[in-house]
């Protein structure tokens, strides 16, 4: 495990989107899998900009998404396939139909888990996952739980979830209950893991995560047995360690 400290917010995602732009610079075709939420979205902003600036062609890289809401359909405002195309893939070159994510509306539960699972396969696996951290130690929707899910699955998101999410929601009843997630086994194959963590209020599950026991209660946890696993995070959020 590798770590990065970060004076801020905002040093914190140049410094994430120098990893990942080195990535496509070397591997111009590679595979990122990414992830939404509001610690990211710096990070796509400093991609645009160097891609604006002629620094970077995604015009052949290709993207998996860590997870959607089930019940959301790609343009409803609040679904994370909206989230990417508004904070990223609408400002740069990449070929739309190289971007995927979980689709939201399949009823059948198992089968879009099982053609999502076939898709990152086809794809020869991710290169480069990028990932935030839930405030219980969850990556992509994978909850505290007795075990480690392996692939894309159908999880119930956990009351400290939703809560989370309720803000960016009209009405907290609007809010999802259910989404489709990457397992962790699916995060663990991938090449590369780099964590994206800002502000004192994650401090805790930092320490929790990478410097306590390996536990399914933390799904975040399992990464100390990756490979090559970055966390780049702030001071703030690394103040605990």
């Amino acid at each position: 495990m590798k770590i990065i400290s970060a004076r801020d917010y905002g040093h914190m995602s140049r410094q994430t989107a120098n990893i990942i732009s080195a990535q496509v610079i070397l591997k111009p075709d590679c595979v990122l899998g990414l992830a939404t939420g509001s610690s990211p979205i710096g990070t796509y902003r400093q991609l645009i900009d160097w891609y604006r600036k002629g620094d970077i062609d995604f015009s052949q890289v290709r993207t998996v998404n860590l997870d959607e809401y089930v019940g959301l359909d790609a343009s409803n405002d609040q679904s994370y396939n909206y989230f990417m195309c508004h904070n990223l893939f609408d400002h740069i070159n990449i070929d739309p139909d190289n971007t995927n994510v979980p689709c939201g509306v399949n009823p059948d539960a198992e089968g879009e888990c099982a053609r999502y699972d076939a898709v990152i396969r086809s794809m020869g696996g991710i290169d480069l996952q990028l990932l935030g951290l839930g405030p219980n130690g969850h990556i992509g929707f994978n909850e505290p739980d007795d075990c480690f899910s392996r692939h894309t699955h159908k999880v119930a998101l956990t009351e400290a979830t939703i809560q989370a999410n309720k803000r960016f929601f009209e009405r907290e009843e609007d809010v999802p209950r259910f989404a489709y997630t990457m397992g962790i086994g699916d995060i663990m194959n991938a090449r590369r893991v780099v964590m994206v963590v800002s502000g004192s209020g994650k401090a805790s599950i930092v320490k929790e995560a990478f410097f306590g026991p390996i536990t399914p209660r933390v799904p975040a946890s399992i990464l100390q047995l990756h490979r090559d696993f970055t966390l780049v995070a702030d001071e703030a959020a690394l103040s605990q360690i």
